[in-house]
């Protein structure tokens, strides 16, 4: 079975793919062998980095701190063109310059200043410090004369300009091994997961991928299967109106109820009528249906009398998408109820209790999915179904393939993974969001989408997206019953608006 990539590759573009530190490297070989010298690398590198510390501070004393390899390399670049911009300039070097190799040690030899070693005492003077210390690549805890500096810059709460990630951070995972708060991060050509992931994420302050001679069809050799979350990946792929559409052709929804908790299923159902479907139906026992009819007007209520009401509305081919976990509690009945929905092949959204139910025997549920299928889980109801061992993108990535769902691991930095291993990061979701609830209308945004006949994988990540903008939309004292009404603005910015604004960063002067 074809999948649409996100985007197809005959798009591809280095501002919605994210690179591991292998592939970054790749891209670097296969642009020398496309006739970008690796010494024009590095100084495009160097010259985008001096170019963004220059717009973002004023002339101000810097201490520029280089490592031993090509990162170092970079920082002999920034320090040169800063000083020949008139900027006062110190340069520290964990090690010697004879011993660097390639375009890092070319580009040494043309600094003519003192060279320092790498110590607190460089330091001083300084109001800003540019961390050309280590790159992505680094997989080892940060100990010695880097660890100390670090430290020390922390405690004097001097501004960071680090080059490709804050040193310490581990590029592919997000793992923090001895890094410090940057206020801002120039890397190259592509992202890597640990710009998107937590907790390096909120070390490296405001992220520029800075163009550097790379050429974009690189990606098209590469082949990169991760990516980040935007409008770009699926807006093309959004469901559209028809003249000649009706609330059947829109797509039809059926949410399984939960009783006595039946805030849950109510929010999900606003939420998948306002990401578009046509028809939105609740199914709940018979002594719930007052409950749920006295707070809902367009979105159906169907009680069911026995187990057989049930079957029933599950032969109905009206119906285009299921969604069943929201309040529906854990136990016996909604294990029976999910093997049911799956059954029928129809794309179906599992959430909440669905997953719990199943955390003695996760290999049945992995069983049954045997069509389209999204799973929604947090951190503890992943941890009750899938090896929690690993990096989050990893980790996902692997509960997609055993179980063959797309699974949507939730959080600030949450992941989508499909079953052939495409993966999507998402980094557009304020913390507003953690409130209760909130989980309960992305999984309705979902099936509402899904309802209407959207890929799954691409569904769930406009889902997240749109889940993210609606609550970035309204700022603090968001509650999750507000998130449904906020997605028709979302879905008229799309239409309407381009990318919002770059950040800033807070203090720096240009």
């Amino acid at each position: 079975m074809d999948h649409p990539l996100p985007p197809h590759l005959s798009s591809l573009t280095p501002s919605s793919a994210v690179l591991t530190v292998h592939q970054m490297g790749e891209a670097d070989r296969l642009a020398v062998l496309a006739g970008v010298p690796e010494y024009a690398l590095m100084a495009n590198a160097g010259q985008a980095v001096a170019n963004e510390i220059k717009r973002h501070w004023s002339t101000l004393p810097v201490a520029v701190l280089c490592g031993p390899g090509n990162n170092g390399g970079d920082g002999f670049v920034v320090a040169r063109l800063l000083a020949e911009a008139g900027w006062p300039v110190r340069l520290a070097l964990l090690g010697t310059r004879e011993r660097l190799t390639g375009a890092a040690r070319e580009h040494a030899e043309q600094w003519r200043g003192l060279i320092e070693p790498v110590s607190n005492t460089v330091l001083a003077g300084a109001r800003l410090v540019v961390d050309a210390l280590f790159g992505a690549g680094l997989n080892r805890v940060l100990t010695g004369a880097a660890a100390e500096i670090l430290a020390e810059i922390a405690r004097r709460k001097l501004p960071i300009a680090a080059i490709d990630v804050p040193s310490g951070v581990m590029g592919d995972t997000g793992e923090v091994l001895g890094a410090v708060p940057a206020a801002l991060t120039v890397t190259f050509f592509c992202k890597k997961p640990g710009h998107l992931l937590l907790p390096a994420r909120d070390l490296c302050g405001v992220v520029v991928v800075a163009d550097i001679g790379t050429p974009e069809t690189v990606l098209t050799q590469i082949k990169p299967d991760t990516f980040e979350n935007g409008p770009r990946l699926w807006q093309a792929q959004l469901p559209t109106l028809a003249a000649a559409g009706n609330k059947y052709s829109r797509g039809n929804v059926l949410i399984s109820g939960g009783y006595p908790a039946s805030g849950a299923a109510r929010m999900s159902a606003r939420a998948a009528a306002r990401s578009g479907a046509g028809l939105v139906t609740i199914a709940v026992q018979a002594m719930a249906l007052p409950v749920y009819a006295a707070c809902l007007t367009s979105i159906m209520v169907k009680p069911l009398a026995g187990p057989e009401d049930f079957t029933n509305l599950l032969a109905d081919p009206r119906y285009t998408a299921w969604l069943i976990g929201p309040g529906a509690g854990v136990g016996e009945e909604t294990r029976h109820r999910v093997l049911a929905l799956l059954a029928t092949r129809r794309p179906t959204v599992l959430d909440a209790d669905a997953l719990t139910s199943f955390q003695d025997d996760p290999s049945a549920l992995n069983r049954a999915i045997i069509g389209p299928c999204v799973m929604t889980p947090h951190d503890g109801e992943f941890r009750r179904l899938f090896d929690p061992a690993g990096d989050k993108l990893n980790r996902t990535r692997a509960a997609a393939r055993q179980s063959g769902a797309v699974i949507v691991l939730k959080g600030s930095d949450t992941v989508i993974a499909a079953p052939d291993g495409r993966a999507i990061i998402n980094a557009h979701a304020p913390a507003t969001l953690a409130t209760a609830g909130s989980g309960d209308v992305l999984s309705g945004i979902i099936v509402g989408l899904l309802a209407q006949g959207m890929d799954p994988f691409l569904a769930a990540a406009a889902a997240v997206w749109l889940h993210g903008a609606a609550a970035l939309g309204f700022g603090p004292g968001l509650l999750a019953e507000d998130l449904p009404d906020l997605l028709p603005g979302v879905f008229r910015q799309l239409l309407t608006v381009g990318a919002p604004p770059g950040a800033t960063i807070p203090g720096a002067s240009s």
